[in-house]
């Protein structure tokens, strides 16, 4: 059954003050007489949120860092949004019978808890939150199914994806193929790449990001966590996903059906289209995002991606194979090693290793259960705070 809009989409918008928060609040802004905004949270940035707060007017305001508590001046908010604190705060907020949508947007596994939340209760979820389903993946859509929500991806490539499959039946999908910038570092040997450091490459080519998935961009392992997500999203095997090196990150990504024909997404690299779609479909409304301008002379570059030069990548296929707890280990130990590597901790290829070695040493579970993960999720972040290289 399909999730029926309401004609003033209530939304919740968790992660409010980052790069998806800040396009989603564009799409707000443009289309006010379809959304608004009942709930916002953030981490602990309390003055961008109470800023936002001023010009959207929230009931609710939340930041996850209960520390905060006595920085914040709760007089800078408005007198009509009530402010909390802590993850619990953001959980319940995300099953509260007022919210239609939530638009997940929290970085890493800190937004597993309101994602499952919110599936739990039915919503309707715009997911821009990938470690929701690298980390619970079969977990959160036997849950979606049972509860009626519904996910719809806010990844420019899961976006693409989701809507190329409207032009066919699933049973005939051959396979699907994502696509990826190549990164800061594309076209560079191994040895060029190694002596990187995190301001180099934080430097992306394409699109305007927070700083650790710029950097899991830099090693591709991004893309490794959208193969993750990919094989629980859209119910594929793990041998029917691909990656392609597209540099102009204007095909968001492909899906060939077993006839040959290959469906694709186009647009120019804005966030904004990805996220109003998730919010308005099965419609489509007017766009806040640029349009392709076809009068302009323009080419299209694909090339395999470079396993020697970029293994994190190989790590997502090896993942999404293998199932169970692989995904949240993986997840657990790419979040630290990527901390380390931006505080100089780590070399650029030390984030590879450390998570290849992590995940090798595990316990691994077929089945697990959500708390055998978080448990999971725990030690993986403990082991990586201790490797050495």
């Amino acid at each position: 059954m399909k999730f029926q809009i309401p004609s003033m989409n209530q939304i919740a918008l968790l992660g409010a003050t980052g790069s998806i928060g800040t396009s989603c609040l564009d799409v707000v802004r443009a289309h006010a007489d379809q959304i608004q905004i009942r709930a916002v949270s953030a981490h602990r940035n309390w003055r961008k949120l109470s800023k936002i707060c001023h010009e959207f007017q929230p009931a609710v305001a939340i930041l996850a860092e209960e520390s905060v508590q006595h920085e914040v001046i709760l007089s800078d908010f408005p007198a009509k949004t009530e402010v909390r604190f802590g993850s619990e705060a953001i959980t319940e907020i995300a099953a509260c019978d007022q919210i239609n949508t939530v638009v997940a947007a929290i970085v890493g596994a800190a937004g597993l808890a309101s994602s499952y939340a919110a599936v739990k209760a039915g919503k309707r979820v715009a997911i821009a939150n990938k470690e929701t389903l690298v980390v619970a993946g079969p977990i959160i859509m036997e849950l979606a199914h049972k509860s009626g929500s519904e996910l719809i991806p806010v990844d420019s490539e899961h976006s693409a994806i989701f809507q190329a499959l409207l032009a066919g039946n699933h049973g005939d999908v051959a396979k699907i193929v994502l696509t990826s910038s190549g990164g800061p570092f594309r076209g560079l040997s191994r040895k060029e790449i190694a002596s990187k450091t995190p301001e180099q490459a934080l430097k992306h080519p394409t699109w305007d990001m927070g700083p650790k998935i710029t950097i899991d961009s830099a090693t591709l392992m991004n893309k490794a966590l959208e193969v993750i997500e990919a094989r629980w999203l859209f119910n594929l095997q793990a041998e029917q996903i691909e990656v392609v090196v597209h540099p102009q990150s204007i095909v968001h990504s492909f899906v060939e059906y077993r006839d040959g024909s290959v469906i694709a997404q186009l647009s120019p690299p804005d966030m904004r289209l990805p996220i109003q779609y998730a919010l308005s479909y099965p419609q489509r409304w007017e766009a806040v995002a640029p349009r392709l301008d076809f009068k302009t002379a323009q080419h299209l570059d694909f090339s395999p991606p470079d396993l020697a030069t970029f293994p994190a990548l190989k790590l997502g296929f090896d993942v999404a194979k293998q199932g169970g707890t692989s995904g949240s280990v993986l997840n657990a130990a790419n979040e630290i090693a990527v901390s380390r590597y931006l505080q100089n901790e780590l070399s650029f290829y030390d984030i590879e290793r450390v998570c290849r070695e992590v995940l090798s040493a595990h316990e691994f579970i077929a089945s697990p259960t959500l708390d055998e993960l978080v448990a999971l999720d725990d030690w993986a972040r403990k082991e990586t705070t201790l490797w050495q290289p």
